[in-house]
């Protein structure tokens, strides 16, 4: 047995903030109570002047594993989700082979498990190899493990195909998550168009290749009526079309990273590659449209977009890198930015992070420290103040768009399913 005493409970899915104790037997919790008398044998961990949050969710994240592990793999992967609170995360299909086949699902699953540092969801993907040309055999990849499906990426140019899609996984009311991005318009872009496009000579790549996308996947969640979740949305324009759509009735869910939370394009001005991302850092307009969704809950969820590069691949031409950067470690530090600031209560925040995006996969399961669910949570020290370098990771890439970047909480204990997996 296990028994957390006096830390402050943020538990946003039964409304729960308080100081109390947490009994855990096994991988159960199995009391929370102002206060418990220590079973005989219990291991006692001491959390007073600490908060407990469950244990984080992650809708979106790469950790390239099977055929790129020399920028990430689940084992290194699930230490960084461990390391930054997260007991869930959900891994994007752009494997090599692409997550296609019962086969490679039942690798990732299977390897995740083995390891036992974090829970591994993954998408499989859309279309076999990404291609948007023919659709996956979807229930042998939910029998397999996965929990829905996205091409992310890609855009699945082809209507018609994205059509198909919602149709066939409303069957088991899988979960279709879209990168929305019109291939044509922005081609070859490499940053937000704009002024600082302009100042730099990067090729620019403009909202509206976003908010087409979107507004193109909006009309088709009204013409099938099956859900469609929006990836790493960023521009204001997009965040207002999903409002209009929620307030219609349609059955549509958005997530945004940190980065489009925290930065803009004025950041390209160094040409530092960890600034390259897809889609790009866009305007402080459309940062502010972000920050505005999140807080009216036009953006249901924080999702990291965690995407690991090589040094030596993110040491290139900023047109020759590759897009993306790593989150996993840095998403509660930063964006605990939101509630110093007075924008969002601690509650609000954590909701982002664990009941919200646990209630887009059907997952009721998770996200919850509440008597007779899994104990997945963390332990935080809200005063602790890190600054973000190369020692602050624990994935096997290090292209943080954060680095440099002081930053007040720190994570000192992560349980998952009642185990710690991360102890500081």
């Amino acid at each position: 047995m296990l028994l957390i005493q006096q830390g402050h409970l943020v538990n946003p899915a039964t409304k729960r903030s308080e100081v109390c104790d947490i009994l855990i037997d096994g991988d159960t919790i199995t009391s929370i109570a102002p206060s418990i008398e220590a079973p005989a044998g219990a291991t006692v961990i001491d959390a007073r002047g600490k908060h407990i949050f469950p244990g984080f969710i992650d809708l979106h994240v790469h950790l390239r594993d099977p055929g790129l592990e020399y920028k990430e793999d689940i084992h290194t992967g699930s230490d960084a989700a461990a390391k930054g609170g997260f007991s869930t995360v959900c891994c994007m299909p752009n494997t090599l082979p692409v997550n296609d086949s019962k086969t490679v699902t039942t690798y990732i699953v299977n390897k995740a498990k083995a390891y036992g540092k974090c829970r591994v969801l993954p998408y499989g993907s859309i279309s076999k190899g990404m291609k948007g040309e023919v659709l996956t055999p979807m229930a042998e990849l939910l029998e397999a493990g996965a929990i829905g499906f996205s091409d992310d990426g890609k855009n699945v140019d082809n209507a018609e195909m994205m059509k198909i899609a919602l149709e066939y996984s409303s069957m088991w009311n899988a979960l279709i998550a879209a990168h929305t991005e019109d291939p044509h318009i922005g081609k070859g872009g490499v940053v937000h168009e704009g002024f600082y496009s302009s100042k730099t000579g990067l090729k620019g790549i403009p909202d509206i290749t976003e908010s087409l996308g979107v507004a193109r996947d909006i009309e088709l969640a009204y013409y099938t009526g099956n859900r469609v979740h929006f990836c790493h949305v960023s521009s204001k324009r997009s965040i207002e079309l999903i409002r209009q759509a929620k307030a219609s009735g349609l059955p549509v869910t958005a997530e945004v990273t940190p980065h489009h939370l925290f930065l803009n394009d004025s950041a390209i001005e160094t040409y530092d590659t960890n600034f390259k991302m897809n889609p790009p850092l866009r305007s402080e307009e459309d940062r502010l449209a972000c920050i505005a969704g999140l807080l009216d809950g036009t953006l249901d969820a924080i999702a990291t977009d965690h995407a690991p590069h090589a040094i030596g691949d993110k040491e290139k031409e900023f047109d020759n890198a590759p897009f993306g950067v790593i989150g996993l470690e840095t998403a509660l530090p930063v964006t605990l930015d939101l509630v110093h600031q007075g924008k969002m209560t601690l509650e609000e925040l954590i909701a982002a992070l664990t009941v919200k995006p646990a209630a887009i996969l059907g997952r009721s399961d998770l996200g919850d420290v509440s008597v007779g669910r899994i104990a997945d949570l963390s332990l935080w020290d809200l005063s602790a103040t890190d600054t973000i370098d190369d020692s602050y990771f624990a994935s096997k890439s290090h292209n943080s768009c954060f680095k440099g970047r002081q930053v007040v909480g720190r994570n000192t204990l992560t349980l998952f399913g009642g185990k710690p997996v991360y102890e500081r």
